[in-house]
């Protein structure tokens, strides 16, 4: 992991170490880095979420970017995987969202995309770090003419909900869905695109203030979505997105929550019968429920893991040419369709196999059984997140859990790479042992690091 680079971007406390200095170097260098070499001048496209901190950020990222004489095309509260498809369609060098996806609020970040729409590599990003930490004399000004222009592009909405509706064979007709939008980027869109398909969609939590976002709703908080659809017999599937809408996880009929594997597992299954599976696999990562590995052996359908982060399952997806990945928390892979995880694709695809085949979600979801898993996150400070991989007193004790448990389960100890957490994972057959275990080295980082 990088100096500001996280597993999905630069993240941080807006106004404290997201700053508009740094947005503004980070556009130069971006800048500066994707289009090395290059004659023409520079076009960069720019999305952002609802949260307050959003235009200010994107305002100095702007400037950064017309500084060293890159064209802007203001795309307004879009999503994250609106953003990586609109590079291509408006023929853009780079694509930046300024949002901090399922964080509260106070945190704001930047993604950045190539101009393929595709999250930027390990190499590009230590480059980008480097000039705007190491090397700010290389990102020179210009001045006069050469000066970038800020332009708003007020279709970018529309062009992204037409794309979507391309993306599946039926309408939605006569299919009620609740939809929380998590006061976020799905705001503006999601009602609109269920609609125009033909859903009857009741949209909760699309009302975004700037300091709602995420804030007991979309994928993260899901109780009140789960409430709406149990008390309401008609609604077949409740969906939730995340602050950006680059994950979707799925209720189904009776409010039992339906994740990014068993979405996986009810799609892959389907696409693997239709013929279209390429290689008959599936990319995960390491967190990925054991009962999906399992799911996928009585089926035919090999299982590959990565590192988290839904770009390393993309990464791989691209290397061996997969059509299908995601994790667990619901940034999944359509890509046929996408070069990101897209919640709204992702509800648009398992709402259309359930219209086409009639069968509820609660149904089409024992394909898989979901092994027994806790996770825990432990709120540690900037240096214990730093001291992590180094404490030997953590390292044993996650060794002898790992010893205790045996074939009978796992265990996953990792710093998350978007905020200053240790997620402690453990995974196996007795919930009271895992729990136990979980507790144990939960107890001990939060001793050691906090």
């Amino acid at each position: 992991m990088g100096r500001l680079f996280g597993t999905d971007g630069v993240r941080g406390i807006a106004g404290e170490d997201m700053t508009c200095e740094l947005a503004m170097e980070i556009g130069r260098a971006a800048a500066t880095v994707l289009t090395y070499g290059r004659r023409r001048r520079p076009l960069v496209v720019l999305g952002k979420d609802t949260r307050l901190s959003s235009d200010m950020l994107g305002a100095a990222l702007a400037a950064g970017l017309c500084s060293v004489g890159a064209d802007v095309i203001d795309l307004g509260v879009v999503s994250t995987p609106a953003v990586a498809y609109l590079v291509g369609k408006y023929k853009a060098d780079a694509g930046v969202m300024i949002s901090a996806s399922h964080n509260p609020y106070p945190f704001n970040g930047i993604k950045i995309f190539g101009g393929e729409g595709f999250k930027l590599p390990d190499e590009l990003e230590d480059q980008i770090e480097a000039l705007v930490l190491d090397k700010k004399d290389q990102m020179p000004l210009v001045s006069g003419g050469e000066l970038g222009q800020i332009s708003r592009r007020e279709s970018a909405v529309r062009d992204y909900i037409e794309h979507l509706k391309t993306t599946i064979p039926c309408s939605l007709d006569g299919m009620k869905i609740a939809v929380d939008c998590a006061n976020g980027s799905a705001s503006v869109s999601a009602e609109t695109l269920l609609r125009e398909l033909g859903a009857d969609a009741v949209v909760l939590s699309a009302s975004p203030n700037g300091v709602n976002i995420n804030e007991g709703c979309g994928s993260t908080h899901m109780e009140a979505l789960a409430e709406y659809v149990r008390s309401h017999d008609e609604i077949v599937a409740g969906v939730a997105f995340d602050g950006d809408a680059d994950r979707c996880l799925f209720l189904d009929e009776n409010g039992s929550e339906v994740d990014g594997d068993f979405i996986m597992a009810i799609c892959g299954l389907d696409m693997l019968r239709r013929g279209k599976l390429r290689r008959a696999t599936i990319v995960g990562t390491v967190l990925t429920n054991m009962g999906f590995s399992r799911f996928c052996e009585e089926n035919g359908i090999r299982f590959a893991a990565t590192k988290v982060g839904d770009r390393y399952v993309l990464e791989e997806m691209e290397l061996e040419g997969y059509n299908l990945g995601g994790e667990q928390s619901g940034h999944v892979i359509f890509r046929d369709f996408a070069t990101t995880g897209d919640g709204q694709l992702t509800a648009l695809q398992l709402l259309c196999l359930m219209k086409q085949c009639g069968t509820p979600l609660s149904q089409l979801a024992k394909v898989m059984q979901r092994m027994p898993q806790v996770m825990l996150n432990v709120a540690v400070s900037a240096s214990g997140k730093l001291q992590f991989y180094n404490n030997e007193a953590i390292k044993s004790a996650i060794a002898e859990s790992k010893e205790r448990m045996g074939d009978r389960g796992r265990v996953l100890v990792r710093v998350s790479g978007t905020e200053p957490l240790v997620r402690v994972m453990v995974e196996g057959e007795d919930p009271d042992e895992i729990r136990r275990e979980a507790e144990q080295l939960a107890d001990l980082v939060k001793a050691e690091l906090a």
